[in-house]
């Protein structure tokens, strides 16, 4: 990312611009985050063709198509608002470098990752291709190495901005050596040339070389029409699908669907060399995973949002019955001024919480005077050792280093998004050492540096829980659920400051919020209907309920999946099994899924998820102007034979609850 430019704009839609992310002939791609530190990349398009109404027409035909893209390996539209007055469409953002960059540093792929990516980008191109839309711009600068496997962007965009390949100075598109005979020839293009530049991109994944060599683009054009591709270097069983998307005539071509068959095979050939003790065929999305084998990368110009920090030094903690959890861990003071921690799901030895134990301090220190932890030989009473259940330095001392593939990973995700959760825009800059006691399902971060003061262990303690969710996802067997941090600033007295259950802490709240209690948005006085959602299942025609439903449901995509990259993963929710609609009568939006799968857990955090999506939507178009006769929400999830269950409702005066 580089620093935005004077005349950058400040926000885009919901989006607050933090930097750029490239530009091109279309328009500038910005570094943006959402209200909750989402990343995303927002594309703006230039003046020049928002003022040309044709380029509207097609930038608004192609967005709703692109819209309906779903797929492996693919960076999908998030929002689009081809009415602004600078266009605009967001996409997830993925780390990573492009294709080229990547040779350019590591030179070629090789073994299971070249297969790979093969696989993915045919399955992504085989995605688009089933959607009606036409890629029109693959190259390597399209493609993204990430840490998961690649990912194809700009998918149906290139054609949105430049609906012929021609443009009306004659001078045709593209760029050389990435464009196939037929649209040199006579500017066509269709499925059949994004095959031909997949083709030439699994030859310069494999090789290093552009297969119709470099040079000038008039050269390149005559080796790309006339000229038999280098192919030297290519390995051999990927030799015949790859020369088959390279056919100089259309109709000779490999198909997407046929080339990601054909890789999947070899995909699964080479997994099985590697590991011959698997019996079973593995599914397309885990093998590509499996094999894939790229550096992590990111972009350490990223920062969160500076928010406003919770600081609960001078919070009264309710004591005993009245709080029946917290949702998520908050710092405790006891009256000496010692900080201890409170936990959500951890029981005392006698069957009381952690929780019901908070005491507030008689006199709450001041903003930024730091509450002084009590002396090694005089530990607070999360600190000693009375109780086996609870977390104590004497356990930290004896967890252990990361061991295997997931514990690496795990800690190098950690020590990066607390870095740049907590950095310079909070003023903090510290060190984070993570380890891990497998027999107590716990994940230790012991913090070293200047002096922590308690908000900032409750933004460490916040991009902790969501990172650990996040690597929950991805390593389906990280055999841990509580993460604790130490404030170890003070070597010689190391305190315990918080300690929270990860899996259990939906949202990563770290609040003083009661998590036992009904959701305080929950409305008494009505409940959700089956009539009301027989209603909302019957399409909508009007215009704004649907670009309503259009947005709250790419939303919920994004916040939902970001833990479940794998389309075989159950918790994946997409326009297949997921709707939202609307009941007239009732003045209601519902959201549901169809996941007759999902675990009690599993439902209750959907429950939550969706419900926060559907007020924060329903109350921001309630106050965007009049006509809007939508002020409840309810959630459900469907068996997919004829039973529901309401998860969640409520009026959406007040989403912060």
């Amino acid at each position: 990312m580089s620093a935005a430019r004077p005349g950058d704009p400040k926000r885009v839609g919901p989006y607050r611009i933090i930097g750029r992310l490239g530009a091109g002939g279309m328009g500038t791609v910005y570094a943006g985050l959402d209200s909750v530190g989402l990343r995303f990349a927002v594309k703006v398009v230039h003046p020049a063709q928002a003022d040309d109404a044709e380029f509207r027409a097609r930038f608004r035909r192609e967005v709703q198509l692109s819209g309906r893209v779903q797929g492996p390996c693919l960076v999908p539209l998030i929002a689009a608002d081809a009415e602004a007055a600078s266009p605009w469409l967001a996409t997830e953002y993925v780390p990573g470098p492009t294709l080229d960059r990547y040779i350019a540093v590591h030179g070629p792929l090789a073994g299971g990752t070249l297969y790979a990516f093969a696989t993915g980008t045919a399955q992504a191109l085989a995605a688009i291709h089933a959607a009606g839309v036409v890629h029109r711009d693959v190259k390597p600068q399209n493609v993204v190495l990430t840490p998961v496997g690649p990912r194809v962007l700009d998918f149906g965009i290139a054609h949105a901005a430049d609906g012929t390949s021609v443009t009306r100075t004659g001078v045709l598109t593209g760029t050389p050596g990435w464009i196939s005979p037929e649209h040199y020839r006579t500017g066509t293009t269709g499925s059949e040339g994004d095959m031909f530049v997949w083709g030439a991109l699994v030859a310069l994944a494999a090789t290093g070389r552009a297969p119709f060599g470099a040079g000038a683009p008039d050269a390149v054009a005559y080796r790309v029409m006339s000229e038999e591709p280098d192919l030297h270097g290519l390995p051999g069983d990927l030799r015949a699908v790859v020369s088959s998307a390279l056919a100089k005539e259309p109709g000779s071509r490999v198909t997407a669907r046929a080339a990601a068959e054909e890789c999947v095979a070899l995909l699964a050939a080479q997994a099985t060399q590697v590991a011959p003790a698997v019996a079973e065929p593995t599914l397309a999305s885990d093998l590509v995973t499996a094999q894939w084998d790229v550096p992590t990368e990111d972009d350490p110009g990223w920062r969160r949002p500076t928010r406003p920090s919770v600081r609960l030094i001078g919070i009264a903690v309710a004591v005993g019955a009245a709080i029946g959890g917290l949702a998520g861990g908050v710092l405790a003071l006891q009256p000496d001024g010692t900080e201890t921690t409170s936990s959500s799901s951890r029981p005392y030895a006698d069957g009381s919480h952690a929780t019901t134990a908070a005491m507030a301090p008689s006199a709450p220190p001041t903003a930024g005077t730091r509450a002084q932890a009590g002396p090694a030989s005089s530990p607070s009473p999360a600190n000693t050792d009375a109780d086996a259940n609870e977390a104590t330095i004497s356990t930290w001392r004896a967890a252990r280093r990361a061991k295997g593939e997931a514990e690496i990973e795990t800690g190098s995700a950690l020590g990066h998004d607390i870095g740049i959760g907590v950095g310079e825009d909070y003023g903090y800059i510290g060190e984070y050492d993570v380890s891990y006691a497998p027999s107590r399902r716990e994940i230790y971060i012991a913090i070293s540096g200047p002096t922590v003061e308690p908000y900032v262990v409750q933004e460490v303690a916040e991009n902790a829980c969501s990172t650990l969710a996040m690597m929950a996802g991805l390593y389906k067997d990280l055999p841990y659920d509580e993460y604790v941090l130490v404030d170890n600033t003070a070597p010689a007295s190391p305190v315990i400051v918080w300690e929270d259950d990860f899996r259990a802490n939906i949202g990563c709240i770290t609040q003083a919020v009661d998590r036992s209690a009904a959701d305080s948005r929950q409305a008494p006085d009505w409940r959700p209907t089956e009539e009301g959602l027989a209603a909302a299942r019957i399409p909508s025609v009007d215009k704004r309920e649907i670009r309503v439903a259009t947005e709250a449901v790419h939303r919920l995509f994004a916040d939902w999946n970001a833990n479940s990259r794998l389309l075989d993963d159950p918790r994946y929710i997409s326009d297949e099994n997921t709707s939202i609609g609307f009941a007239p009568h009732e003045g209601v939006m519902y959201v549901w899924a169809t996941k007759p799968e999902w675990d009690r857990s599993t439902r209750e955090q959907w429950g939550v998820a969706a419900a926060d999506t559907a007020c924060q939507v329903v109350l921001a178009e309630s106050r965007a102007g009049q006509g809007w006769t939508y002020s409840q929400y309810a959630v459900a999830v469907l068996d997919g034979a004829g039973g529901t269950e309401f998860l969640r409702w409520g009026t959406a005066t007040d989403c912060t609850s």
